[in-house]
């Protein structure tokens, strides 16, 4: 139910491009993402911060796309959040007591965490930051040399499953690092 309600605004954007065109899609979309932010805090006393910066550029880039009557900004706005978050996570190698990869399991997950060490959590991270830039490449690409019906189901399903599919494998790649040092302390003791 958790994972449906995440992605609730991108299915309506998707239902109201096939109905009316991009125009309507980006207007529920704004008025999608707002809504889903606040229920979100509503329900967790916590604002998602990744959440709020989305929807901010979403605003930004939908109030630029309505007011010039073009696309392009919209077009833009994965790839200028991609890009600022991967920027975001760089800078966290050097600012502040740990990466942002860390931080963010730490959040998320019930993993024990302290298990790696910080050259694990510093190689991690530029993997994360790798992949932000990627996917904003892969999505402007898409966005100049595809048809928009293409660009859009790529934005709800592409970019989506993509995603998805970096963050399993990351979860994955942390509970083997965990099970092998747990293995290895079991081993090493009499």
């Amino acid at each position: 139910m958790h994972v449906l309600f995440e992605f609730l605004p991108l299915i309506l954007f998707l239902a109201a491009y096939l109905y009316k065109g991009i125009y309507v899609a980006l207007g529920v979309l704004m008025v999608a993402m707002p809504i889903g932010l606040l229920v979100k805090y509503v329900r967790t006393k916590k604002i998602d911060r990744m959440y709020l910066w989305s929807t901010i550029f979403l605003l930004l880039a939908g109030a630029a796309t309505f007011y010039f009557r073009n696309p392009k900004f919209l077009y833009w706005k994965p790839t200028a959040f991609y890009w600022v978050v991967g920027a975001a996570f760089l800078l966290s190698t050097w600012i502040g007591d740990r990466p942002l990869v860390k931080r963010f399991f730490d959040s998320a997950t019930e993993l024990q965490t302290d298990k790696l060490t910080g050259t694990q959590w510093t190689r991690l991270n530029l993997v994360w930051v790798i992949f932000f830039v990627v996917m904003g490449g892969l999505n402007i690409y898409v966005a100049y040399n595809f048809p928009e019906k293409f660009w859009v189901n790529f934005k709800v399903f592409g970019l989506m499953g993509i995603t998805v599919v970096f963050m399993l494998a990351q979860g994955f790649w942390l509970i083997s690092k965990m099970d092998s040092d747990t293995d290895n302390n079991i081993e090493e003791k009499p």
